[in-house]
């Protein structure tokens, strides 16, 4: 199950002959996959192209009107917080560093496990 769900959100020209041809043979006799394997392709081409203003309510709208559940619950959670993925799918800027500075704050701050002040918290971040 692992590998195939590997072999969905691989680029189709990115798998070898095998593991096409084994994604070919699956999604052949599994329709849910094929259609699950569209809109991930779809979302995909989304994110790298950067093409959400124009694409995003297409595909919402598709994944809704879809037989998968867990494709409309994705497609409802997008929904609630539209104009924030709009903006990802949309613009070229990335919050990625900041997100990495925070999550290397909050590792810190979980190792020291409220044991330890605001100036030893400090001064561990600043090594870090």
């Amino acid at each position: 199950a692992r590998k195939i769900t590997t072999w969905l959100m691989t680029n189709p020209g990115s798998l070898t002959a095998g593991d096409a041809a084994a994604l070919a043979a699956v999604t052949a006799a599994c329709p849910h996959l094929r259609q699950l394997q569209a809109s991930i392709r779809a979302f995909c081409d989304m994110i790298t192209g950067l093409t959400g203003r124009k694409d995003l309510d297409t595909w919402l709208a598709a994944a809704e009107a879809s037989n998968l559940d867990q494709l409309r619950s994705f497609a409802r959670g997008i929904r609630k917080d539209h104009t924030a993925v709009l903006n990802g799918l949309s613009l070229p800027y990335s919050s990625g560093k900041v997100e990495g500075t925070v999550n290397k704050i909050k590792m810190i701050k979980r190792r020291t496990y409220g044991r330890a002040s605001f100036d030893l918290l400090r001064k561990l971040v600043l090594q870090a």
